[in-house]
């Protein structure tokens, strides 16, 4: 393993103090519990969103904490859940008269501590859950994984909430852009968590896992390494059949690298989606092409598609401002 990190016990500390020093214009970072919390409250009432994860997805969630999107985040170590008080804590620290939107990724550590948090929490809230990764079958015993897809989620409910909205109409919004999205990933390589110190899972030089998740997990099934053509119908396909966009519908699509794959070859993935759904009449309405929801060092990477209407390409649209994403501020 080679990392740039002084101890593994002190990565995510560090990481977080350097990133709240390298973005204090947007964001504050607590200790004791850990999050991060807009630097600026808004001056009226909104709806206050809320995500977090294990770390090692950056820059989901911190990175999309700021105006037009989340109001705090909560980080727990690497791959692991943040607990019900970062939580709860978080909760407290940013809500101002308007209630509480969680928005969970479908992850059993996840669910189960935002819950708790939820119980305890002293105001209106409710709770948007993301399951947006097609690799795993609706009827899976966990359910489907919250990927990708989490960002496109936040990015509209964020705007709305913004813009005003209250909390049933930011719940029944985030409810219907999980709904509509759908995401699917391959990976060339496992990742190494720093506590490990070594690869997750072993793959071999001529294979690729297919449907993989973003903490590590094997795909739902090994494959033989093959053109950037073929992995990539493989992966539009099963999300077509999940969405089925008519001809005419206006979309979203977006490409996540995993972490260790080059924007040449994510751009060249975009390509190659982008004309699987040019070609059955579909209308690419906006685009998403970078980094944003990564496994550590994994090499890979993931397409996601929501359909859009204009209430929501209208919510894509509105100024945002956080480490991650940033227009019309």
């Amino acid at each position: 393993m080679k990392k740039i990190i002084n101890h593994v016990d002190n990565v995510l500390d560090e990481s977080l103090n350097g990133f709240a020093k390298a973005h204090q214009d947007i964001v504050a970072l607590n200790q004791q519990p850990t999050f991060v919390r807009r630097l600026t409250a808004s001056s009226t009432p909104k709806v206050a969103l809320i995500s977090g994860g294990g770390a090692g997805h950056e820059p989901l969630h911190t990175g999309l904490v700021g105006k037009g999107m989340l109001d705090s985040a909560c980080p727990g170590q690497i791959f692991t859940s943040p607990t019900p008080d970062q939580m709860l804590a978080a909760a407290e620290s940013v809500e101002n008269g308007a209630g509480v939107l969680f928005i969970v990724k479908n992850y059993a550590g996840d669910v189960m501590n935002f819950e708790i948090a939820a119980e305890m929490l002293d105001c209106q809230h409710d709770t948007v859950l993301v399951k947006d990764d097609v690799s795993l079958p609706e009827n899976h015993s966990t359910g489907r994984r919250g990927v990708a897809g989490t960002l496109i989620v936040e990015k509209i409910v964020g705007a709305a909430a913004e813009q005003g909205q209250d909390l049933s109409q930011c719940k029944a919004l985030g409810d219907h852009v999980a709904k509509n999205t759908a995401s699917m990933g391959f990976a060339l390589s496992s990742c190494t968590v720093p506590a490990a110190g070594r690869p997750t899972f072993d793959i071999s030089d001529n294979e690729i896992e297919m449907g993989v998740g973003i903490h590590g997990e094997r795909g739902r099934e090994p494959m033989t390494m093959a053109s950037a053509e073929e992995l990539v119908q493989h992966i539009t396909a099963a999300i077509d059949k999940e969405l089925n966009p008519q001809s005419g519908q206006q979309i979203l699509l977006h490409v996540n690298g995993f972490g260790a794959t080059p924007l040449m070859e994510l751009y060249l993935v975009y390509d190659l989606a982008a004309k699987f759904w040019e070609d059955k009449g579909v209308e690419i309405k906006r685009s998403l092409v970078g980094n944003f929801t990564t496994s550590l060092d994994m090499a890979g990477c993931s397409v996601t598609l929501t359909l859009l209407d204009d209430e929501m390409i209208a919510l894509w649209d509105a100024p945002v401002n956080t480490a991650a994403l940033r227009w019309g501020c």
